[in-house]
C-alpha cells in the first residue's frame, strides 16, 4: 500500500507514515487496517472533539481498482456519539483520487485556529482558508471548493453546518450524495475547524500482478453485471427490499411499536421508479449503480432516498408521501446529518410527545403528530442549528431520552440509533445490533440477507429460519467475519461476489496465497481487535443488549409474538468467539490465536 499523510492541524506540519509489512498482511487495509493503526490512541480518556483525537481516512487494496464496486474508502476515529470506535464507509469517487495523488490514507489530528480546507495535488499539501465556505451545505461547499482549486477531475469531501455545530450523528459527503454517516465522524471534522478535504492526482493505481488481476476483475465486474440482487438493485435501488420487509415484518413503523405500515406500496422502491426515478449514479467503476436519481417535478434533478432514508422518514413516523421524504432526506444531506440518526431521534421525540413526555412548551409550539412531515422539517432545521428542543435532539436519541427521564425508551445500542432493520422479523440482526463495534449497525453484519435466504455455503454461512434463536448464534459470527474482510478489502455489501473469487482477487492485488480460511481469519481479527479497542473504552459484557422496544412483541404484522431470546443468543456466540462472558473481553487464548500477542498483554496482562 501506500503511504498515509499525517497533517497536524494545529501546526500546520505533514509527515508520511508508512504501514509496516506486517500488518498490511494481516489486516489488508481499510477499517480494520486502521484499528491496528489507531489502537495506542484511542483511549477512555481521549475526548473524541478533543484537538488530540485522531481522524483517519484510509483506503483498501482494491480501492479504486475497477474490481467489483471497490470505489469505496472508510473514516475511521473515535465516535462522539458513542465514545466507541467509529468507522464509517462511503462510496464516490474520492478516495481512489486520493490514490491517484500518491497516498492510501489522510491521518488528521490537531485543531486549526480557524476554518480551513486541505487541498492535495499530486502529492503537494496546502491548507487554505475556508472562512468563505463555513456555514454554507454540502453540495454549495463541493462546487466553491471545486472552482476555486481550479482542477478538472478534484474530488472534496465536506461536512455542513450540522458538523460545523457538533451534532452529534453529522456525516462527511463526498461526491454530491455520497455520505459517511454512522457515528457522528462530521463532528470531529468539525471540532477541528476543518471543512473541506479536496484530492486530485493523475497517478495509475497498481497491484501486485496487473495482468491477473485485470482478467479477475473483468470476469467479477461480468458476473455482477448478471447477478440477480445487482439487477434489482439497479432498477428499483436499495428501497426495492420494503415490501418485502414490511411482510416479513422486518421494517419498522411508529418508531418501532407498530407491526405493519399500510402505506408501503406509497413509498417503496418500486413506487419511487414508476414515477419519479429519472436515472441512476454509480461510485467509481461499480456496475451496480444502485444510486438514484428523482425529480419531483420542478425540473430539478435530486438524490433519491435510499432504503435506510425511506423508512426512517416514511413508515418511522408515519409518513406515507414519497415526495416529503425525499425532501425530508435532502434536508439532512444538504446540512450533512446521518438521516438514520436523524429519523429515529425525531421518531423518539414522536413517541415521547404521545406519551406525554415531550410537550408543546418542549418543543416550541411544534405538534409532534405522527405522518406530519412539517413537524419533522421543522425539527431537522433546529437539530442542524441547535436551536431550542434541536439542541438536545442533536445529541441523539439516548441523551434526548434521558433528558425526559425516558432513556430506556430510545431505540439505539451504546449511543448509535438503530437502523430499520427489525430484529423481530429477521432474527439475525439482534446480534448484529447488540455486538457491533460501533453500535447499533446493519453494515457490520446485515444479516438480514441471510434471513432472507441469501447463503454463502463455501465459508460456511448457511441458513436457518428467519426467526431462529441460539442456533444462528455462530453463523451470526461467520456473517461479521466476512463482512469485516469486507471493510478491509474495502468492497461494497452489494457486491454479490463469490468468496473465492474475492480471496483470488485479493491474491493478485497484494502478492499474496491466501485460501479462504485465510481470509475469514483476517475478518475475524479485524472484528476482534475493534472489540479490544471497545474494552479498552470502557465497553463491557452489559453493553452487549438490545433496547426494550425490541424486546416487545407486536401483537400484528410478520413478528406477531416473537422477541429475541437475548441470553440464550450471546451466551453461544460468546462460545462461539472465544470471548470471556463475564468481562465481554476476547480471551487471551483467542487474541494469541489470532496473531495479536500485543494487545492479548494489554488486555490481560
Amino acid at each position: 500500500m501506500l503511504p498515509i499523510l499525517k497533517i497536524n492541524l494545529t501546526t500546520g506540519t505533514s509527515e508520511e507514515f508508512v504501514i509496516p509489512r506486517e500488518w498490511e498482511r494481516d489486516f489488508l487495509g481499510g477499517a480494520s487496517l486502521a484499528a491496528r493503526i489507531l489502537y495506542p490512541y484511542l483511549t477512555k480518556e481521549l475526548d473524541p472533539l478533543s484537538s488530540e483525537s485522531p481522524l483517519l481516512f484510509i483506503n483498501g487494496p482494491l480501492s479504486g481498482t475497477s474490481g467489483p464496486t471497490t470505489g469505496r474508502f472508510v473514516i475511521c476515529g473515535k465516535s462522539p456519539a458513542t465514545n466507541l470506535w467509529a468507522e464509517s464507509g462511503i462510496g464516490g469517487f474520492w478516495g481512489p483520487e486520493l490514490r491517484k495523488a500518491g497516498y492510501d490514507g489522510l491521518w488528521i489530528t490537531g485543531k486549526s485556529s480557524s476554518p480551513v480546507y486541505i487541498w492535495i495535488e499530486e502529492g503537494r499539501l496546502e491548507i487554505k482558508s475556508a472562512a468563505h465556505v463555513w456555514g454554507k451545505d454540502v453540495y454549495e461547499t463541493q462546487e466553491l471548493v471545486k472552482a476555486e482549486v481550479g482542477v478538472k477531475g478534484a474530488h472534496v469531501a465536506v461536512i455542513g453546518e450540522a458538523g460545523e455545530r457538533g451534532v452529534l450523528y453529522s456525516s462527511i459527503c463526498c461526491d454530491h450524495g455520497r455520505m459517511a454517516g454512522r457515528t457522528g465522524l462530521g463532528a470531529v471534522m468539525g471540532s477541528k475547524n476543518l471543512k473541506a478535504i479536496a484530492v486530485y492526482g493523475k497517478n495509475k493505481i497498481v497491484v501486485e500482478d496487473m495482468e491477473r488481476y485485470s482478467a479477475l476483475r473483468s470476469e467479477a465486474n461480468r458476473a455482477l453485471k448478471q447477478d440477480n440482487e445487482a439487477k434489482i438493485i439497479h432498477e428499483v435501488g436499495t428501497a426495492g427490499v420494503a415490501n418485502y420487509a414490511e411482510y416479513l415484518g422486518s421494517m419498522p413503523a411508529k418508531y418501532y411499536h407498530q407491526g405493519s405500515f399500510p402505506g408501503v406500496d406509497n413509498i417503496s422502491g418500486s413506487k419511487m421508479t414508476e414515477s419519479i426515478l429519472t436515472g441512476s449514479s454509480a461510485c467509481q467503476g461499480c456496475v451496480i449503480a444502485c444510486g438514484r436519481v428523482v425529480n419531483l417535478g420542478d425540473g430539478n434533478k435530486r438524490k433519491g432516498p435510499e432504503y435506510e432514508t425511506i423508512v426512517g422518514f416514511g413508515p418511522n413516523l408515519l409518513i406515507d408521501n414519497l415526495e416529503e421524504v425525499v425532501r425530508l432526506g435532502e434536508l439532512c444531506d444538504k446540512y450533512g446529518m446521518d438521516t438514520i440518526s436523524t429519523a429515529n431521534t425525531i421518531g423518539l421525540a414522536f413517541y415521547l410527545y404521545e406519551m406525554g413526555k415531550v410537550t408543546k412548551q418542549d418543543t416550541g409550539g411544534i405538534e409532534l403528530t405522527w405522518g406530519s412531515f412539517m413537524a419533522a422539517r421543522q425539527l431537522i432545521h433546529m437539530i442542524a442549528r441547535r436551536e431550542g428542543i434541536g439542541d438536545l435532539l442533536s445529541r441523539g436519541s439516548r441523551q434526548f431520552g434521558a433528558a425526559f427521564d425516558a432513556e430506556d425508551e430510545a431505540v439505539q445500542v451504546n449511543g448509535l440509533e438503530v437502523a430499520y432493520h427489525d430484529p423481530r422479523g429477521v432474527s439475525g440482526m439482534a446480534l448484529s445490533y447488540a455486538t457491533s463495534p460501533r453500535g447499533a449497525c446493519h453494515n457490520q453484519s446485515d444479516y438480514f440477507f441471510v434471513d432472507f435466504g441469501h447463503t454463502y455455503e463455501k465459508i460456511g454461512i448457511t441458513y436457518f429460519e428467519r426467526q431462529a434463536q441460539a442456533e444462528k448464534s455462530a453463523n451470526v459470527a461467520r456473517h461479521q467475519d466476512w463482512r469485516t474482510f469486507f471493510n478491509s478489502a474495502i468492497m461494497c455489501i452489494f457486491a454479490n461476489v463469490d468468496p473465492q473469487m474475492q480471496v483470488d482477487l485479493i491474491n493478485a492485488a497484494c502478492g499474496l496465497e491466501w485460501t479462504l480460511d485465510d481470509m475469514m481469519r483476517s475478518g475475524e481479527r479485524g472484528w476482534n481487535i475493534k472489540r479490544a479497542i471497545n474494552n479498552r473504552m470502557g465497553l463491557t459484557a452489559a453493553n452487549d443488549k438490545l433496547p426494550k422496544a425490541l424486546l416487545e412483541p407486536h401483537t400484528e404484522g410478520g413478528t406477531m409474538g416473537f422477541v429475541p431470546d437475548m441470553p440464550a443468543i450471546l451466551e453461544t456466540y460468546y462460545e462461539a468467539r472465544g470471548w470471556d462472558k463475564e468481562t465481554g473481553k476476547p480471551s487471551k487464548e483467542k487474541l494469541l490465536a489470532l496473531g495479536l500477542a500485543d494487545i492479548a498483554v494489554d488486555l490481560w496482562g
